[in-house]
Formats: C-alpha cells, sequence, structure tokens
C-alpha cells in the first residue's frame, strides 16, 4: 500500500512540470492525443473486429482529437484498469482520462485531478444469476461479491451491507474482462459495479437473460473525463469539446444537418458554437470550427448515445438521467456565449 501512494504521489508532483508545460501545445506538437480509457467495456470502450477502438468514452476521446488536431483518428488509446489509471494521468503517460470514471472530492482535491464535467450519469447496482432467485440485494446476506480493485464501489459496497446489517465476502478483480469470466465461472455470487457497467457486461453473456441486475441503485456516480490540475488552458479544451456535444443535441445540431447549419442560422448561439460567428475557438486556442469538427465525429451527444448505449443496441440503456434538461434529465451544458 505504502509503495502504491508514493508512486501516485510522485507522479502528481512530476504531472505539476508536464501541466506547466502546456498539454495543449504538447498534443498539438506530438500530432497525438493520450487517451485513457478503460480495458474493455462494451458500449463504453473496447476494440471492435478490425481492432479500433470504439464506444461512448472513446467518442468524447476523438472529439477532442477532432477539435484540437483536425483528425478524430489521431489517437493513442492507453488501457487503464481502476488501479493504474490515475497514475497513467498524474504522470504524464495520457493526457486526458475518459474511463467511466466516478468524480469525487479527494479524486478532485486529494489526487489533484479536474473533473471537465459528466458525460453519464450512473448509480452502483448488482447483478446475480437468476438462479439464485433474488429479487433484492437486501437478500445477499454471506454472498461472494466481484468487485473491482481501486474503485468507489469498494466502499459503497462495504457501507451498503453494514447498513443493513447483512456480510459478504469480496473477490478483488482487476478489469471487467476478469470479473465477467470470474463471475460466470461461479467464483462469486453477485458482480457489482456501475449499472451501466452491468448491462454491458450482460449484453455479451451467451444467456443474458439467464442474469438479473437488481432494482437497488445504491449510490451516486457521475462518471466524466478528467484532467490533471495546473493546466487550465488544456482543461477548457476537453470541458468545451464534451459541451459541444451536449450543447449541439440541445440545439439540434445532428451529423445530417452539420454543414447547412454551420453556413450560418438565425440562432446566434448556434453560430458561435459552429463558428460562424464570434471567436470561440481563437479563446481556446484552436481554429473557428473546433466544435464541428468535434461534432462531426459520431454526432452530437444523442446520437453517440444511441449508437453506442441506447435502446436499439445490445446494451439496450435508456436515456433516464441522462436525457437533456429540456427531456426531464439531468444533462446540461452551459451557455456558448
Amino acid at each position: 500500500m505504502k509503495s502504491t501512494v508514493f508512486t501516485l504521489a510522485s507522479a502528481v508532483v512530476f504531472a505539476a512540470g508536464a501541466a506547466a508545460a502546456g498539454t495543449l501545445d504538447d498534443v498539438k506538437e506530438r500530432g497525438k492525443l493520450n487517451c485513457g480509457v478503460a480495458t474493455g467495456v462494451p458500449g463504453f470502450a473496447a476494440p471492435d473486429a478490425n481492432g479500433e477502438w470504439q464506444g461512448f468514452d472513446v467518442s468524447v476521446c476523438r472529439a477532442v482529437a477532432a477539435a484540437v488536431l483536425g483528425d478524430a483518428t489521431a489517437v493513442e488509446f492507453v488501457p487503464t484498469t481502476g488501479k493504474t489509471r490515475f497514475t497513467a494521468l498524474a504522470s504524464g503517460e495520457i493526457d486526458m482520462l475518459a474511463r467511466n470514471t466516478t468524480w469525487t472530492f479527494s479524486r478532485d482535491v486529494d489526487l489533484k485531478f479536474e473533473f471537465v464535467g459528466v458525460n453519464y450519469y450512473d448509480g452502483q447496482g448488482f447483478m446475480v444469476p437468476a438462479e439464485l432467485g433474488v429479487a433484492s440485494a437486501t437478500e445477499l446476506d454471506g454472498a461472494t461479491v466481484c468487485i473491482q480493485t481501486g474503485t468507489t464501489t469498494e466502499l459503497n459496497l462495504a457501507d451498503f451491507f453494514r447498513v443493513n446489517n447483512i456480510s459478504y465476502e469480496p473477490v478483488p478483480i482487476e478489469t471487467n474482462a476478469e470479473a465477467q469470466q470470474q463471475y460466470l465461472a461461479g467464483a462469486c455470487d453477485v458482480y457489482t459495479t456501475d449499472a451501466s457497467g452491468l448491462a454491458a457486461t450482460r449484453s455479451t453473456f451467451e444467456n443474458s437473460a439467464d442474469h438479473v441486475i437488481l432494482p437497488e441503485i445504491i449510490s451516486k456516480e457521475p462518471l466524466g473525463p478528467l484532467v490533471r490540475h495546473g493546466d487550465s488552458e488544456w482543461g477548457d479544451v476537453v470541458r468545451w469539446s464534451l459541451n459541444a456535444l451536449i450543447a449541439a443535441e440541445e440545439l439540434g445540431v445532428t451529423m445530417g444537418n452539420l454543414s447547412e447549419k454551420a453556413a450560418g442560422t438565425n440562432n446566434p448561439e448556434i453560430n458561435r458554437l459552429l463558428g460562424s460567428e464570434g471567436k470561440l475557438g481563437e479563446m481556446l486556442g484552436l481554429e473557428a470550427d473546433w466544435a464541428q469538427k468535434a461534432i462531426a465525429v459520431n454526432g452530437n451527444y444523442g446520437e453517440i448515445f444511441a449508437k453506442f448505449l441506447g435502446e436499439d443496441t445490445a446494451i439496450g440503456l435508456a436515456r433516464g438521467q441522462n436525457a437533456q434538461w429540456t427531456q426531464g434529465g439531468l444533462l446540461y451544458a452551459p451557455p456558448f456565449r
């Protein structure tokens, strides 16, 4: 434990110098964005049959690369686990982390990271084999539980079982792939992680109907991309690239009408977003059409959600809290002005 803390602390000190140098300039000079992602979570970040990374989180990385470099393929995807992700970011191995990571006080303040927004509002859940006949997480007394180490789920799990005066036996795992293997092999009765991750994992099962996601959501898990403290210019670029995707959906800008809207509209906020009016790109140190390039990769937030996670995919997630604020959800981008 001491060596792990020392490694991360040392990395944070190292990162202070790296941040001072200017990550935006580094990425431009390198001609490539180094983006930390999960080791493989279907729908969020996983290589396809051709070895190309695809997914909801991957789309955020590609949008940033497009905004900065004009090339959505100019990304080096670095797979990280719950344990390695923060060291990779703090040390400068990656420029940003987009890996279903929960925004918490200690990660923001103590670990010296800056969360630039929320791209998925989630909560921790439980998945069990249907044959167990369990209808509620409160019935899991004495269960063995597969849980990824180095995540917020560890403390959430301990708190939930303590509050409900029941016991459990943890089965530590490193990656989602290991969790799936252990769970299907019967090494644990329960797999717990973010509910979206459970749905993503279950979608890969041969007999997905044989597994039940229990109704309890035991935590708030606002997931979003993050960068190092100390480099506000770079943080702004990643933050507003994400906001551009969210705002584009609210404003009705899609892949299909992007070129038309970019030529100019009677809506000044769309014009500022797409660069036909104002100087927002210049303020970020980017080209005027930076947001156009970000949106052109996989569309606006809603299009990305539908493509990788939505109800017509194998994962089958409803928008729920991740709907626009105008549709009863929590999704909300600050104004582009």
